[in-house]
């Protein structure tokens, strides 16, 4: 698989850090070229530099944040940009709950409807949307999360069913809890929240419905995505996978 993508350009959000490092570092390693998107322009440039790619610096809630990225061919997206916030419903900021959902759900509509007709005029193209598993399952205190989630993962299947005749598929990567500076600070939301130790949210509440009891590594979550965005990954789309430890089978 050294090879699989060489001649590729990648473009991956939220790449600074967590799953999108990892991401990038792997499609890297495949051969592609990578343009490492993140709202944090130093992290961007560490990573590009590591990977040997190109660092875009832009904010994906801000107005006109498209027309920032860079004006080339682009055969991968991988959307995985993203943030939370816990709270109860009728505590929960509204310019939040909007911020959230520009960040998520927006932002993967504009990036996709971007570079999606130079797919079409190529004839190839890989779309990932890294999802959640609250994409598929519900949990109390993230009603922007979640709403944002599902709302991508119907965004990925319209995108899948339009790219199929152009030879575009469109993926959803649903993760459990993985080691990242998100889930870190989900974990001190949820102490707040709940009013108990951190360690406890981590054993009594993120962990509590899945089989296989610990977080998942980003790396992890960056070997499923690479495989998707390989020629191997040809016949999957429109559809949702699990990376969750068993979460959903419950």
């Amino acid at each position: 698989m050294a090879e699989d993508l060489a001649g590729r350009t990648a473009l991956v959000t939220g790449a600074g850090s967590g799953i999108g490092r990892a991401v990038a570092v792997k499609l890297a390693d495949l051969g592609a070229k990578v343009l490492v998107v993140d709202r944090n322009g130093e992290a961007a440039e560490k990573v590009a530099s590591e990977v040997g790619g190109v660092a875009v610096a832009v904010d994906l809630s801000e107005p006109g944040f498209v027309e920032r990225l860079p004006d080339e061919r682009v055969d991968i997206v991988v959307n995985n940009a993203g943030f939370q916030h816990v709270a109860p419903i009728e505590e929960f900021p509204p310019e939040v709950f909007a911020a959230i959902l520009k960040v998520m759900v927006e932002a993967p509509f504009l990036i996709t409807r971007r570079y999606l007709p130079g797919m079409y005029g190529n004839g190839w193209g890989r779309i990932v949307n890294v999802s959640s598993v609250h994409g598929l399952r519900a949990s109390p205190y993230k009603s922007a999360y979640v709403a944002a989630k599902h709302a991508l993962e119907g965004f990925s299947k319209v995108a899948a069913l339009e790219g199929a005749p152009h030879g575009v598929t469109s993926v959803c990567v649903a993760p459990g809890y993985v080691r990242t500076e998100l889930v870190e600070n989900q974990i001190l939301d949820q102490a707040r929240a709940h009013g108990i130790p951190p360690e406890q949210v981590v054993e009594d509440i993120m962990l509590r419905p899945s089989a296989i009891k610990r977080l998942i590594e980003p790396e992890e979550v960056a070997e499923l995505i690479a495989y998707l965005c390989g020629p191997r990954g040809g016949f999957i789309t429109g559809v949702s996978l699990p990376v969750d430890g068993g979460w959903t089978a419950r």
